[in-house]
């Protein structure tokens, strides 16, 4: 009796200790930025997406899940991060400007209404004109108001479309700018004519809601072509092209050329 009252007494101080040493680690990780590119199924550049590779010091080879690392900070030091990529994205504003690309940038909800209060980065994303966010939660589990109360919502995308976060009452809550299909629905609907023909169907539908789907996940010319026929406007994958440094943009084409064999 003694032992299942200590072990019951001690457990909570076990789970903070445990989360105190969690929270210890990830503010030990380190952060890389590189982008991947998104081009019109007509193979034109469309936009590019800032990703954050992140890693621990004492395992610099060996990547870990950029959103439990996000899960796991405040907001503020979220807010921090969105700073620090936006540094990173004005050092590259000109040649973005001067090819008129867009540049997503991924953000939580909370994070995003957070960013609502602080008004030093609002007055720097107003000096960004090609920044877009991508919200990569349910808007209406994400937010506490409505989107149209967000500064710059126009510019907002929903990411991963059928991933279990994005669905159908996310597209109908509000007129994104773009809906980009996750990568889990594509690898899913292509292996089957009926799953192919859902694609288009799915596609039809968001496009009436938005200015265009994005197909994620696309990692063959296979795959490709049937982008290019579900009516989707943009993909974006290892087959158009991996990440990449930021220091490799200006050798970006700006025209998907298919790899030679």
């Amino acid at each position: 009796m003694t032992t299942k009252m200590t072990s019951g007494l001690l457990a909570p101080l076990f789970a903070v200790c445990t989360h105190i040493k969690a929270q210890h680690y990830w503010r030990q990780c380190r952060r890389q930025y590189t982008f991947q590119p998104i081009y019109r199924t007509s193979g034109t550049l469309l936009a590019l997406e800032l990703l954050t590779a992140v890693y621990h010091p004492s395992a610099p080879d060996k990547p870990l899940s950029p959103e439990l690392y996000f899960a796991a900070l405040s907001v503020r030091k979220r807010l921090q991060i969105i700073h620090e990529q936006l540094e990173l994205l004005q050092r590259w504003q000109p040649l973005l400007i001067l090819h008129g690309l867009m540049v997503s940038v991924n953000i939580d909800g909370i994070a995003l209404e957070a960013l609502q209060r602080q008004g030093a980065l609002q007055r720097q994303i107003a000096n960004m004109p090609y920044l877009r966010f991508e919200l990569v939660e349910h808007a209406g589990m994400a937010l506490n108001g409505p989107l149209h109360q967000i500064a710059g919502a126009e510019r907002l995308w929903l990411d991963d479309f059928g991933s279990g976060l994005a669905n159908f009452s996310a597209v109908s809550t509000w007129r994104y700018q773009y809906i980009k299909v996750a990568r889990e629905l594509f690898t899913l609907l292509k292996q089957t004519e009926d799953g192919i023909q859902l694609l288009a169907t799915l596609v039809r539908m968001m496009n009436q809601h938005s200015e265009g789907v994005i197909v994620e996940g696309v990692e063959t010319e296979q795959e490709w072509l049937l982008v290019q026929r579900s009516g989707a406007l943009a993909a974006q994958g290892y087959y158009l092209s991996r990440p990449a440094r930021f220091e490799t943009l200006q050798t970006l084409p700006t025209l998907f050329s298919a790899p030679t064999v």
